[in-house]
């Protein structure tokens, strides 16, 4: 993977995305029993690839604004925070992980 060019990665990321979406939309048009053309799944993959790209702005832009060159959860908080039901999701994820960490991180201490 090394010796692909910036392009091409891009490509089999786009790919790999039109595949995926195009599998959720044949599921969903089965189990309501529809149909979707090819063409609304390229439009759809297109508005998916689009948004993932301006999420991906946003967060490097929130981590920069932070001092850091990694992203982390503070960062993915900030980008939920417009959408209250998404940011009391994704809140409840990353405090539940913490708790786990901090639980395992007990648990190996207790050990020694």
């Amino acid at each position: 993977m090394a010796d692909q060019s910036e392009d091409e990665i891009r490509e089999r990321l786009k790919t790999a995305l039109w595949f995926s979406i195009g599998k959720i939309v044949d599921e969903e048009s089965m189990r309501r029993n529809t149909n979707a053309t090819p063409q609304f799944i390229g439009a759809l993959t297109d508005m998916v690839w689009s948004q993932i790209e301006n999420v991906a702005i946003d967060l490097e832009s929130f981590s920069r604004h932070a001092n850091r060159t990694t992203v982390t959860t503070d960062d993915v908080l900030l980008l939920a925070r417009r959408n209250q039901d998404l940011h009391s999701i994704v809140k409840d994820i990353v405090d539940k992980e913490k708790t786990r960490k901090i639980r395992a991180k007990a648990k190996g201490k207790g050990r020694a």
